[in-house]
């Protein structure tokens, strides 16, 4: 019996890097191209789910597994925004600062057989109380570009969160926890 074969529906480099950290490399990666609004009174966790399972059934293909994952940003039932412009960024930061957040990080993997087994991490993190020159010495970075909430935890931002419960890498965008036991269950070789 071979071995199964994983494509990633994801652009993110971060994505891949993680799943790098658990032995495993995608046979391709693909950008699964899928509307990531959400709708209306959705909740943060059915959101993450939602577009997890979306991106997975984007990239479908009968002969591979479909590994994909969505992180959502929330303050209550607020879903913060992927910051495309430093206004938004700014926004989000302001918003952040000085209190805690959660992030969800949904991953899900779809079989050849079209079953679909998922995953969902949550994750507290607090910003310290940011002065505006942290803001804006931060926004000079670029790193909050196209990131959820307008962080990229794994850059400079680290220095500015004064506590996380739960999973960095969750945060970081792929759950290795949850990704591990979801691949683990549909037989990759994982140590």
């Amino acid at each position: 019996m071979s071995a199964p074969t994983l494509i990633l529906a994801s652009a993110s480099p971060r994505r891949r890097e993680l799943l790098a950290r658990l032995g495993i490399e995608p046979a391709r990666v693909v950008h699964a191209d899928v509307d990531e609004t959400p709708l209306t009174g959705e909740l943060p966790r059915d959101y993450a789910l939602r577009v997890a399972r979306e991106k997975a059934r984007a990239a479908a293909d009968p002969a591979a597994h479909v590994l994909a994952g969505d992180t959502v940003v929330a303050v209550g039932r607020r879903i913060l925004p992927k910051a495309e412009d430093e206004a938004t960024a700014r926004r989000c930061l302001e918003l952040l600062s000085g209190r805690r957040h959660r992030v969800m990080s949904a991953v899900a993997l779809l079989a050849p057989d079209g079953s679909l087994r998922e995953r969902l991490n949550e994750t507290q993190v607090r910003f310290k109380r940011l002065s505006n020159d942290e803001i804006r010495a931060y926004l000079a970075g670029g790193e909050w570009h196209g990131k959820a909430g307008g962080y990229a935890i794994q850059g400079s931002a680290e220095g500015l969160i004064a506590w996380i419960g739960g999973s960095h890498s969750g945060v970081v965008g792929l759950p290795l926890f949850e990704t591990r036991a979801l691949l683990k269950a549909a037989g990759f070789a994982i140590g």
